[in-house]
């Protein structure tokens, strides 16, 4: 049995959940909602303020199935309660961030700035003080969606292993390298 599949979504308080006969899930809460088609395989179960997923057999596609679809449903029900939020971080100098809406306006070292055009269904910030980096903060209820799009931000400037110069998520830890160093020859 899938650990992760077996365990039970508990819903919050002012999410309510629904499954049509084509089973579509529909979570909505009080962010926002949000629908995922599921595997007619799958059967749903919601019990009071629970909700199962259960799975026919024991064939290795159900049960890859199985906790995927019960993980994609639980991140819908935290999406629509309490949101996802994704920070970034600019380093290099000179690297500047600024938007306009939800239009992105990086300058990162090329000839020309680099706009980016985020989803309506996200919300960007950025933040320029003095002596730290410039910040890009996405929110939104769809994990999936902030994901992709963080993503697409990060590959604009890849972090280089020398200096730690470009794009990278808040905290997260970048692989070093030497540069050269020169050796007397004999």
């Amino acid at each position: 049995m899938s650990r992760i599949g077996k365990k039970p979504v508990t819903l919050p308080g002012g999410v309510t959940i629904s499954v049509d006969a084509q089973n579509i899930v529909t979570v909505k809460g009080p962010k926002g909602e949000l629908t995922q088609k599921v595997d007619p395989d799958m059967s749903i179960a919601i019990e009071g303020s629970e909700l199962k997923v259960d799975r026919p057999t024991e064939q290795k596609r159900h049960k890859a199935l199985h906790g995927l679809y019960r993980s994609l449903i639980n991140n819908m029900v935290i999406g629509v309660s309490t949101g996802y939020k994704t920070e970034m971080e600019i380093v290099g100098v000179g690297y500047k961030a600024t938007n306009n809406g939800n239009v992105l306006d990086l300058s990162l070292g090329f000839s020309h700035n680099v706009y980016f055009v985020v989803p309506s269904e996200l919300k960007v910030t950025t933040a320029m003080e003095k002596g730290k980096n410039p910040m890009v903060t996405l929110e939104g209820t769809d994990k999936q969606l902030i994901g992709l799009v963080a993503s697409k931000i990060k590959s604009l400037r890849k972090v280089e292993p020398y200096k730690g110069k470009g794009i990278r998520f808040v905290g997260e830890v970048i692989r070093r390298k030497a540069g050269k160093t020169s050796g007397k020859k004999k």
